[in-house]
């Protein structure tokens, strides 16, 4: 697999450095495993909406949960705004 090069802070770089090395992996291998075990936003969701289905049978279809999401942005907007 090609490499990839990322620009970051050099502070960011040794901190992640420093991090790895205390794990005893290389900067490279600490990145590989961090990327693999990290969720994205969406895979997060996901497994949120399985669990809670699990867990009670709750299963929103899309128009429930988009309807649910207005709601509550109406009311973090009301709570906001005061």
């Amino acid at each position: 697999m090609p490499d990839a090069n990322v620009r970051i802070p050099e502070e960011t770089r040794d901190r992640l450095a420093e991090i790895a090395a205390a794990e005893g992996l290389s900067l490279r291998a600490y990145l590989a495993h961090l990327a693999d075990t990290m969720l994205t936003p969406a895979e997060r969701a996901e497994r949120a909406r399985a669990t809670l289905q699990e867990w009670n049978g709750y299963a929103p279809t899309l128009a429930e949960q988009s309807e649910l999401d207005g709601e509550l942005d109406r009311r973090l907007a009301q709570v906001t705004s005061r």
